[in-house]
């Protein structure tokens, strides 16, 4: 400093000016950094974003420069260097004796607020500062502060004597453009929600004091302009409008100078862990339509398996409920994008073609610019698909070798609790999201729906996971005779293509009503037809949760599996299972004698249905 001190401003500038040059040239990381910046706060820019970039970095390294010249420079300097417009706007919110906050920011040469007090002797002039980590940079810029007069105060420890300073009729400087992180509101600024420090309009409120904007514009080479702008209103406003009133007039002056403002800051940092804000400590602030939000794209990889991908719905729309400005969309296999689509929390589907490989799925999701990625699959592949998007926040639970592709890791429950307090699958879901902030949510799965007047029922005598979850077919085809006999009916078989055989043998023999609809329907069409039941008899199958999903009951008959842990959600279902010693055991076919599905008899099953037909 002291050697940059011995140059003329103009030298400064110029130097500046290179070195900021040879940053951008070398610095990818924070050159991109701006670039992003810029893009969010200028969308009609894209075509001048890179050199508008290039010229940020030369008006940062001169500024700087400029800076480090003017700590020790004396009145005549920088009145030679600087001019001062709007003042009578400060003198006129000074001159009601209430204080005056003024609302500074990272523009320009902001170092030289301090040497502005010489246009305004007649003010007491003060700043709330951070301290600097290295101390000894720390100190000097404190000294060189106030030998100008200007009173410091620490931002975490003398906020009650800077509130008394402004009572009794000083102005006060407060930066309002930096990450607030945690104890900021989330506020828009240029349209994008940012976590804004509420600590300017506390204490503007809570004293009574002015908000008065001012910047310090780069007007050439070694050059300033000081500019204060008209008082930002707060007459019967809270602390979060009045924030928001800030972040307005920034706007205004970042526009004005759009190279000046530090944009090598994070201004719009997603939280960590928790990026959803559905808990954020002082909340979000709209003062208008959250539709004219510039969004948050986050992408959800759902499951692969049907039963396993109506699991993940709760925790969708959970996630859907934790911030307004929400654009999501779900990656899903191409045969599950009709389920998706009617999931009303979802923006976007986006259906992976059978056989696609991991390179191609990647440079879908690059195109869409993701800010964030959710993984619901535990395979290794789906955490590759993001990682190779480039997508900068992807969040899932470890296994499968596949930890150093993920970014966030939320922790999940261990130990013997986990043990002793089995938890339905889909809250392993929901458990993801929360980690992030989601609310939980108490609404159920599916909404009432109409009364169906036609006695249709469902079959679904398949599983796909292996035989072991399959009830004999001839115990269907009994209950179909028994129920059959009793009420006039029609039954409709669902079930894949591969499951025509198991159909068939079902079939054989039933004299009723039956359609055989194995491998006819697409996803859309099957949810069609399971709305018009009124009940669907099945294993544990990923139709059984689709018809929980679209209110229709179930009569779900398990053995090898755990109802407590994949059970149909929602209420009003019937759970047949017999507890034998081995089960569950989670095997895809029985090695032993096959009791657990055996002993679970015709009669019983329907029991369950005319238990739920006399709801009905």
């Amino acid at each position: 400093m002291a050697v940059i001190q011995k140059l003329p401003a103009w030298a400064c500038a110029r130097t500046g000016s290179f070195f900021g040059l040879v940053a951008w040239c070398i610095l990818p990381k924070y050159r991109n950094l701006v670039e992003r910046n810029l893009r969010i706060a200028f969308p009609e820019k894209s075509r001048e974003i890179r050199s508008l970039g290039r010229k940020h970095f030369q008006v940062l390294g001169a500024n700087l420069m400029g800076a480090a010249h003017f700590f020790a420079a004396d009145e005549a300097e920088v009145r030679a260097h600087t001019t001062m417009e709007n003042l009578g706007e400060l003198q006129a919110a000074y001159a009601r004796g209430r204080g005056v906050v003024l609302a500074i920011s990272h523009i320009g040469n902001w170092e030289m607020f301090a040497q502005a007090c010489f246009y305004a002797r007649e003010m007491p002039f003060g700043t709330v500062f951070q301290k600097v980590h290295n101390r000894y940079i720390d100190s000097e810029i404190t000294r060189l502060r106030q030998r100008l007069g200007v009173k410091t105060f620490d931002r975490k420890t003398e906020m009650g004597a800077a509130a008394s300073f402004l009572k009794s009729g000083g102005v006060l400087g407060i930066l309002v453009d930096q990450h607030a992180g945690e104890s900021g509101i989330w506020t828009p600024l240029f349209g994008k929600l940012a976590s804004t420090s509420p600590l300017a309009a506390s204490l503007a409120i809570k004293t009574g004091a002015a908000v008065v904007p001012v910047a310090i514009f780069t007007d050439g080479v070694g050059r300033w302009r000081i500019s204060v702008r008209k008082e930002v209103s707060h007459d019967g406003n809270g602390v979060e409008s009045l924030t928001a009133g800030i972040n307005r007039a920034l706007e205004e002056q970042i526009r004005e100078s759009p190279a000046d403002w530090f944009w090598v800051h994070n201004r719009w940092k997603l939280p960590m862990p928790e990026f959803l804000l559905g808990r954020a400590k002082r909340g979000i602030y709209l003062p208008g339509d959250a539709q004219t939000l510039q969004k948050l794209r986050v992408v959800v990889r759902g499951s692969n398996w049907l039963g396993d991908a109506v699991m993940n719905v709760p925790a969708v729309r959970a996630l859907k409920a934790g911030r307004p400005d929400l654009h999501l969309s779900v990656l899903t296999p191409e045969k599950l994008a009709d389920l998706w689509k009617w999931v009303d929390a979802v923006d976007e589907v986006i259906a992976i073609p059978e056989g696609a490989s991991v390179f191609r799925v990647a440079r879908e999701l690059k195109k869409r610019n993701f800010d964030a990625g959710i993984l619901f699959p535990n395979s290794l592949r789906v955490a590759l698909e993001l990682f190779l998007a480039g997508i900068p926040r992807r969040v899932g639970f470890p296994g499968h070798r596949r930890s150093w592709l993920l970014n966030q890791i939320p922790k999940g429950r261990k130990g013997r609790m986990a043990l002793m307090r089995p938890e339905h699958q889909s809250r392993h879901y929901s458990l993801l999201v929360e980690r992030l902030g989601a609310p939980q949510l108490s609404e159920p799965l599916a909404q009432g729906r109409e009364k169906i007047a036609e006695m249709r029922f469902g079959i679904c005598p398949s599983a796909e996971y292996g035989s072991a979850k399959r009830w004999p077919a001839e115990n269907y085809r009994a209950v179909m005779d028994a129920v059959s006999s009793a009420t006039p009916c029609q039954w409709r078989v669902f079930g894949t293509k591969k499951d025509s055989a198991i159909a068939a043998d079902l079939l054989r023999g039933f004299s009723g009503d039956a359609v055989d609809l194995t491998g006819k329907t697409t996803m859309a069409e099957l949810m069609q037809e399971l709305s018009q039941l009124r009940f669907l008899l099945t294993n544990d199958t990923g139709t059984m949760h689709l018809a929980a999903m679209l209110g229709i009951p179930v009569v779900a008959i398990f053995g090898s599996t755990e109802p407590l842990l994949t059970g149909p959600i929602g209420s009003g279902h019937v759970i047949l299972r017999k507890q034998v010693e081995c089960s569950p055991c989670f095997r895809r076919e029985c090695p032993l004698d096959f009791r657990c599905m055996t002993e679970v008899k015709p009669e019983h099953a329907t029991r369950g249905i005319y238990e739920i037909l006399a709801r009905q």
